[in-house]
C-alpha cells in the first residue's frame, strides 16, 4: 500500500448511539442488521409531558431514536460542582465523556503527549436550554445569566473539552446543520497537514427530544418510525439522539507510532450549493456533485476503485433521487461502468443524528473497511421510482457479505449534506495490514486506575472480559496502551502476567497473589530500597540483561569501572560479592531510571556498597572495591539517606564522612517494616522472597507494587527498547450520578425582608455568634452548588473543589444583600476558604449590627488590613 502525505489516519474512534454505547455493539447492530428504534407507550408519554390529545391524533408516531442516561453525568471526573454539572447542556456533558474516551482508545494521555492536540466539535440544538432551564434564563440576574450561557451555548463546546482535557491545539466549533461533524473532519484533516496539530479530536453530538413526534405529510419525518432510504416507499427519516468522536493523525506517523488504524483518509471536499436550487432548505444535484468529484480528485482516487459509498440518504421521497443522481453524474466523470458499487444508508438503523449523522456514516463505514465487510441497508425492497439504478453505478446493499477485494486497497465514500446547502465528503481507504508483533518479553506490567474501588473492579473485569476475547492482543502492546495511555488514579491496580490468557485470567479471578492493589495517600508511600546485595539466578540477570535497557547500562557501567568493558553478562554470572552488588546496582538504577524515588537505603552486608554507589557516597569502582572487602579513601556525604546496618539509625552527615561507616558488617535492621512505617515509609526488598519468581517478573512486579502506592512510573522508561504498539482497549469506568432540572422545578426566590435578612440575626455583643452565623450561610449556599452541605469544607480551597470566579462572586453579591454591605467581589481571591474569608469578613466590618431605619448611613470601614497596607504605602 502507498502511503501519502496527505493521508490521515483514523486510530481512535468511540460513539454513542442508539442501541450501541460503544464502537463494538455498533458494529454487531450493522452487522446484524438491525434497527434500533424505541417505541414508547402512552405511559411513558404522557409522564414526559406530551398532551393527550396529541398522543389521541393517529399522525403522532410514538418512536423515537434515543440513548439512555442523558440526565447522568461524572461531574467529579471533569472537576464540575452540582450546580454546574445541573445547568451544563447534556450535549456538552455527553461529548466531553466520549472525547475522554476517544483519546483513551487511541492510546494517548494528553499528558503525557508529546505536541499539540486539536478539537473540531458541534453540536445540536440545545433543548434542555429551551424546556429545561427557560424559566431560570428568564429570571437570571446578570451573573447567572452569564453563567447559563457558558453553560449551554454551542460556541463553548470545542473549548471546554480543550480545558478540561488539557488539549493546547486549535479548537474550533463547527455548525453546518447535518453536515457539520463531516465538515469538522475535513477542517481538522487540513490542520493536521498544514501542522497547526499532531492529534486532532472531531466528533459531534446532538440530543433529540425524548418523545415521539408529529407526522405531517411533506415534511421530513417518516409516518411510522422507519426509514427506508432509496425505497419505493420511503417517506421520510427519523431523528436520532447519539455522539460520536474520532482521533485523526498524519498517516505515516501514526505508521511509525505503532498506533492502531481503523481506516484512512485519502481525501476529503466540502463546498456549499449558493442559490442554484429551489429553496434554502432543499438540496442541490449541482453541489453535492461536485464535492464528490473534488473530493476524489483531492483523494488521487477513480470513481470506478470506489466499491462503496455511505448515503446522506434520509429516505425522502425527493432527497433520495437528487443524491443517487449528484452521485451518478460525479462517478461519470471518471466511468461507465453500471451496478459495481454498493450504497447504503446507517440512517436506517439508528436514524438521522443530525450534527453527528456524518460521522455515524465516517465510523460505520471504516468498520466496514477494518473488517473487510459490506453491512445491510436496511428497509429497501424496491427502489425508488425516481431513481435509476440500472443506469448507474450503484446498487443498494441488503446483505451482510464479505466486501469483495479488488486489484488495490478497498476504497469508500462518505457523504453529508446539511440543510442550507454546505455539502461534504470524505473518501476512506482501508487500513494498512498489520504487521505481526515482534517477540517482546516474556512478562509485562499491566495497570489499571479509577477514582472508587468499585470502578476499579469493573474496570478489572471489563478488561479481563476483552481480553479473553481478544487472546490474539499482544500482551506488550496492552501494557503499553495502559501504561502511556491512560491517566492515573488513587485507586490502583498492577498485575503482572505472561501471555494475554494469564492476565484475563487472573483479572476474571481476582487472583489476589497476582494482583496488587492501593489506594493513593492510604499506606506509606515513601520507599526505602532494602540491599542485601544477594546475587540473582544467572537465568534471571541475563533474562533482565536482555529484556531492561536501564539494567543492561548499568551492568555494563559496572562492567567498565572494573576495567572490563564488554564482560557485562559474564560478570553477572561469576557468582561471589561482586556479582550480587551488580545485579542489585543495576536493579535498583532501573527503577530509579522508571521513577521510582527511594527515600532512603537500608544496608546489610554487601548491600552497604551498593548503598554507598547508590547514594554517591563513593564513585562506582571504589563501591565495587568494597563489595570485595576493600577500603573506602574518601567518603562523599550521600545524597539518599542511609540506615545504618543493625541500629535502627540513619547516618549523620558526620557519620557519613567516616570510612569505617562504609566497611561495619551488620545486617538489615530488624523490624524494618515498623521502624519505617512510623515514619511514613516502607521496605522494598530487591531480592525476591522464597519461592518468589525473580528476573524480569520480579523487577515488574516491584515496579508494579511502587506505582499502586502512588509512584509516578515513567512508562515510557518502562517500554523503553521494546516497539510501541496500541490497541484498542475498553475504556474509563464513569461514575455518573444525576445532575437534572426538571421542566418547570425553577423558582424564582423572593428577596427577604429586612427583618429575615441575616444582618438582622447579628448580636452586637456577640462577635463569635455573628462569624457562626456567616459560616453557616456560606456552608449551606456553596454546599448547594456543591451538591451537599459536607462538602463545603471550612478550610480547602474552593477552587480546588470545582467552583468558579463566576459562582463565588454571585456568593458573594448575596452575602452583600444579607449583610447590607459591599463586600468586595474578589476576596475569596485573596482568602479562598471559608474560614479565611469570613475571618477577614469579621475583620472589614467588625460584626456590628447594621443600621437601624432611619440611621445615618454609617462611615465606610475599612479593614486593619488595607490600613497597614496604606501605611507601607505612604
Amino acid at each position: 500500500m502507498t502511503v501519502s502525505d496527505s493521508d490521515v489516519a483514523i486510530i481512535g474512534m468511540v460513539c454513542r448511539f442508539p442501541g450501541a454505547d460503544s464502537v463494538e455493539r455498533f458494529w454487531d447492530v450493522l452487522r446484524e442488521g438491525r434497527e434500533t428504534l424505541t417505541r414508547y407507550t402512552d405511559e411513558e408519554l404522557l409522564a414526559a409531558g406530551v398532551p393527550a390529545e396529541r398522543l389521541a391524533d393517529p399522525r403522532y408516531v410514538k418512536a423515537g431514536q434515543t440513548i439512555p442516561d442523558v440526565d447522568l453525568f461524572d461531574s467529579e471526573l471533569f472537576q464540575f460542582t452540582h450546580d454546574e454539572a445541573e445547568i451544563l447542556d447534556p450535549q456538552h456533558r455527553i461529548f466531553l465523556e466520549c472525547a475522554l474516551q476517544a483519546l483513551e482508545r487511541a492510546g494517548y494521555d494528553p499528558e503525557h503527549t508529546e505536541g499539540h492536540i486539536g478539537v473540531y466539535a458541534g453540536a445540536g440544538m440545545n433543548t434542555y436550554l429551551l424546556h429545561n432551564l427557560g424559566e431560570r434564563y428568564r429570571t437570571a440576574n446578570s451573573i447567572d445569566h452569564y453563567r447559563l450561557m457558558l453553560a449551554n451555548d454551542k460556541d463553548f463546546l470545542a473549548t471546554r473539552v480543550s480545558y478540561k482535557l488539557d488539549l493546547r491545539g486549535p479548537s474550533i466549533n463547527v455548525n453546518t446543520a447535518c453536515s457539520t461533524s463531516l465538515v469538522a473532519v475535513h477542517t481538522a484533516c487540513l490542520a493536521l497537514l498544514s501542522g497547526e496539530c499532531e492529534l486532532a479530536l472531531v466528533g459531534a453530538v446532538h440530543l433529540g427530544s425524548q418523545q415521539g413526534y408529529q407526522y405531517q405529510e411533506g415534511m421530513i419525518f417518516s409516518p411510522d418510525g422507519h426509514c427506508r432510504a432509496f425505497d419505493a416507499n420511503a417517506q421520510g427519516t427519523v431523528i436520532g439522539s447519539g455522539a460520536g468522536v474520532v482521533v485523526l493523525k498524519r498517516l505515516k506517523e501514526a505508521l511509525a507510532d505503532g498506533d492502531w488504524i481503523h481506516a484512512v483518509i485519502k481525501g476529503s471536499a466540502v463546498n456549499n450549493d449558493g442559490s442554484h436550487k429551489t429553496g434554502y432548505t432543499a438540496p442541490s444535484i449541482a453541489g453535492q456533485a461536485e464535492v464528490i468529484a473534488d473530493a476524489q480528485e483531492v483523494a488521487g482516487v477513480e470513481p470506478d476503485g470506489i466499491g462503496y459509498v455511505e448515503a446522506h440518504g434520509t429516505g425522502t421521497p425527493l432527497g433520495d433521487p437528487i443524491e443517487v443522481a449528484a452521485l451518478t453524474e460525479a462517478f461519470r466523470q471518471g466511468t461507465d461502468r453500471t451496478g459495481f458499487c454498493a450504497l447504503g444508508s446507517v440512517k436506517t438503523n439508528i436514524g438521522h443524528l443530525d450534527t453527528a449523522a456524518g460521522l455515524a456514516g465516517l465510523i460505520k463505514t471504516a468498520l466496514m473497511l477494518e473488517h473487510g465487510t459490506l453491512v445491510p441497508s436496511l428497509h429497501y425492497t424496491a427502489p425508488n421510482p425516481d431513481i435509476d439504478f440500472a443506469a448507474s453505478p450503484f446498487f443498494v446493499n441488503t446483505e451482510a457479505t464479505a466486501w469483495p477485494a479488488a486489484d488495490g486497497p478497498r476504497l469508500a465514500g462518505v457523504s453529508s449534506f446539511g440543510i442550507g446547502g454546505t455539502n461534504a465528503h470524505v473518501v476512506l481507504q482501508e487500513p494498512p495490514a498489520r504487521t505481526a508483533a515482534p517477540r517482546g518479553r516474556d512478562c509485562e506490567l499491566l495497570v489499571l486506575s479509577a477514582r472508587s474501588e468499585a470502578a476499579l473492579q469493573q474496570a478489572a473485569a471489563a478488561l479481563g472480559r476483552h481480553l479473553k476475547q481478544h487472546r490474539e492482543l499482544d500482551l506488550g502492546a496492552v501494557a503499553q496502551t495502559l501504561g502511556l495511555g491512560r491517566r492515573s488514579h488513587p485507586h490502583r491496580l498492577a498485575l503482572v502476567a505472561r501471555g494475554t490468557r494469564q492476565a484475563a485470567m487472573a483479572l476474571a479471578l481476582g487472583d489476589e497473589e497476582q494482583l496488587r492493589q492501593g489506594v493513593v495517600g492510604r499506606e506509606p508511600t515513601a520507599p526505602v530500597l532494602v540491599l542485601t546485595g544477594a546475587a540473582a539466578e544467572p537465568a534471571d540477570s541475563a533474562e533482565l540483561y536482555q529484556a531492561v535497557p536501564q539494567y543492561r547500562a548499568a551492568v555494563d557501567a559496572c562492567a567498565g569501572a572494573l576495567g572490563r568493558p564488554g564482560a557485562a553478562e559474564a560478570l553477572l554470572g561469576e557468582g561471589g560479592p561482586r556479582a550480587g552488588f551488580v545485579h542489585e546496582y543495576a536493579l535498583a538504577r532501573t527503577l530509579l531510571a522508571w521513577g521510582v524515588e527511594p527515600a532512603g537505603l537500608a544496608p546489610g552486608g554487601t548491600g552497604l556498597a551498593v548503598a554507598a554507589a547508590l547514594s554517591q557516597a563513593l564513585p562506582l569502582a571504589e563501591a565495587l572495591a568494597l563489595a570485595e572487602g576493600g577500603a573506602p579513601l574518601r567518603p562523599q556525604a550521600p545524597r539518599l539517606p542511609v540506615l545504618a546496618p543493625g541500629t535502627g539509625r540513619w547516618l549523620t552527615e558526620e557519620e557519613s564522612l567516616l570510612p569505617g561507616s562504609w566497611t561495619a558488617a551488620g545486617r538489615v535492621t530488624e523490624g524494618l517494616a515498623e521502624l519505617l512505617a512510623e515514619a511514613g515509609r516502607h521496605p522494598v526488598a530487591l531480592t525476591p522472597a522464597a519461592g518468589e519468581p525473580g528476573g524480569l517478573a520480579h523487577l515488574l512486579a516491584l515496579a508494579g507494587q511502587q506505582w499502586v502506592l502512588g509512584a509516578e512510573l515513567d512508562f515510557a522508561a518502562v517500554h523503553e527498547g521494546s516497539e510501541i504498539r496500541r490497541v484498542p482497549l475498553p475504556t474509563h469506568r464513569f461514575e455518573r450520578r444525576r445532575h437534572w432540572v426538571e421542566p418547570g422545578a425553577h423558582t424564582t426566590a423572593a428577596a427577604p425582608a429586612d427583618a429575615e435578612r441575616l444582618i438582622a440575626r447579628f448580636d452586637p455583643e456577640d462577635r463569635q455568634q455573628n462569624v457562626e452565623l456567616v459560616t453557616d450561610y456560606l456552608v449551606e449556599g456553596i454546599g448547594k452548588v456543591l451538591g451537599g452541605r459536607h462538602l463545603a469544607a471550612l478550610d480547602t480551597n474552593l477552587f480546588d473543589l470545582g467552583l468558579d470566579s463566576l459562582v463565588l462572586i454571585e456568593v458573594v453579591a448575596r452575602l452583600g444583600e444579607e449583610l447590607d454591605f459591599a463586600v468586595p467581589a474578589t476576596s475569596f481571591v485573596e482568602f479562598p476558604t471559608i474560614r479565611s474569608f469570613v475571618d477577614n469578613l469579621a475583620e472589614l466590618m467588625g460584626f456590628a449590627p447594621g443600621p437601624q431605619p432611619g440611621a445615618a448611613a454609617p462611615a465606610t470601614r475599612t479593614s486593619r488590613r488595607a490600613q497597614r497596607a496604606a501605611a507601607r504605602q505612604d
